[in-house]
């Protein structure tokens, strides 16, 4: 089997430009490919762990690897998906996101004697002068066509800003620069892409004459059709201070029944017979599926140390109900009121909550528990003392725990 093969058995691919074509440079290492990442935040999360796997599997079957930083296109940001226009970025912001994705990329690309390159399209989007962008680029994109892609169809209602409408046409130069500048045959990108990977493709045939070629990669989605990464305090960090190792391991630790193995399948390297024989699994099997799912992705993301104990921790909690290696969250003086601190705050400050309301909800709807007993009350309070030494054991639901200590 080889590495096109197991991608489609794997369920990763959704669409591609020429599949024969597309086939024999992946599976004789002949591809020399990209995918872009916009550098919106200090870490790379849960969306883009798909595709670093993608890029670590392609690298092992001796294609190279291109990761393209979005310096530039995140001046502008990209309406894909999005119902308003994103933040603007000073460029000393962006360039500090570069530097932390380099950090963690290279956990799983090897960016070692030019076996993979980082680039940031910054370096030729910056100098462009816009009538020669006009004249040379613009020329080659139908308004009727591009009004027709998903990425802009969503936006048409709220309003699309025309400097967002200008972002396929800097994704599509972006193929153009590394196609020339760097022999980049092929695109990979998330099947929201596809419009914008098409125009790339165009543009290179249009100005070049020669063939490239693009393939999007199957969304991770459960079995809601919802976008998988984002729990209620917000996105799933690859960077162990916004997601510690432990809430990493639980994420997936508690994934739905109907989503386990598909996960299995797309995002571990388990050997695909191993994976197929647990096809059958059910009931009580399926939480082994779930910690064999944690444990391998947690390993990927943090090493091997961190994923066993972060299992061994989750192990402990659900028999111990409390464990050295538990997330901890420390209050200080100032989280105090005349020595005291509210469940509701408690909650938030621990990072169990994005906001009050959800913390009320959750202690009417008795999912909270402080020591193993169980919280109704909203107004309880607990005091700084009850803080110290060894701490509270904070209980969200049932799977979610903080250990709250005094500072």
């Amino acid at each position: 089997m080889g590495i096109y093969e197991e991608l489609k058995a794997r369920g990763l691919i959704a669409q591609v430009t020429d599949e024969e074509r597309i086939r024999d440079l992946v599976n004789n290492g002949k591809a020399t490919f990209y995918i872009g990442f916009d550098p919106t935040a200090d870490s790379l999360h849960v969306g883009h762990f798909m595709a670093l796997c993608l890029m670590k599997r392609l690298q092992e079957a001796g294609n190279k690897p291109i990761a393209l930083i979005g310096g530039g296109t995140a001046m502008i940001g990209d309406p894909s998906g999005r119902t308003d226009m994103r933040q603007m970025m000073t460029p000393e912001t962006i360039q500090h996101n570069c530097d932390c994705f380099k950090k963690q990329m290279s956990r799983f690309i090897d960016f070692s004697d030019g076996k993979a390159l980082m680039v940031n399209n910054a370096d030729w989007l910056m100098d462009l002068n816009y009538i020669e962008v006009l004249r040379e680029v613009g020329a080659h994109f139908s308004v009727n066509r591009m009004l027709t892609a998903e990425c802009y169809k969503q936006r048409m209602e709220k309003g699309l800003s025309f400097l967002e409408f200008n972002y396929m046409i800097m994704q599509a130069y972006d193929f153009y620069e590394l196609f020339q500048k760097y022999g980049c045959n092929l695109e990979f990108g998330g099947d929201d892409q596809w419009s914008n990977m098409l125009a790339g493709t165009e543009l290179i045939r249009r100005k070049l004459g020669k063939d490239a070629s693009a393939m999007t990669i199957t969304l991770l989605l459960n079995s809601e059709g919802k976008k998988m990464g984002k729990t209620q305090s917000g996105a799933v960090w690859l960077d162990p201070e916004k997601t510690s190792p432990f809430d990493f391991y639980q994420y997936w630790r508690n994934v739905a029944d109907a989503d386990v193995l598909k996960c299995i399948r797309m995002l571990t390297f388990l050997p695909l017979e191993e994976i197929d024989k647990m096809d059958s699994w059910e009931g009580a099997q399926l939480n082994t599926a779930k910690e064999i799912l944690a444990y391998e992705l947690t390993k990927l993301v943090h090493g091997e140390e961190e994923a066993v104990k972060a299992q061994e921790a989750a192990r402990a909690l659900f028999s111990k109900g409390a464990a050295a290696d538990m997330p901890t969250a420390e209050l200080t003086a100032d989280d105090m009121t005349d020595g005291e601190i509210d469940i509701m705050t408690m909650l938030v400050k621990a990072g169990l909550v994005p906001s009050k309301s959800e913390a009320r909800r959750a202690v009417q709807q008795g999912g909270v528990a402080v020591d193993g007993e169980k919280v109704t009350d909203i107004h309880a309070a607990f005091k700084a003392e009850d803080m110290s030494g060894e701490g509270l054991v904070l209980k969200k639901g049932k799977k979610n725990f903080r250990k709250v200590l005094m500072k």
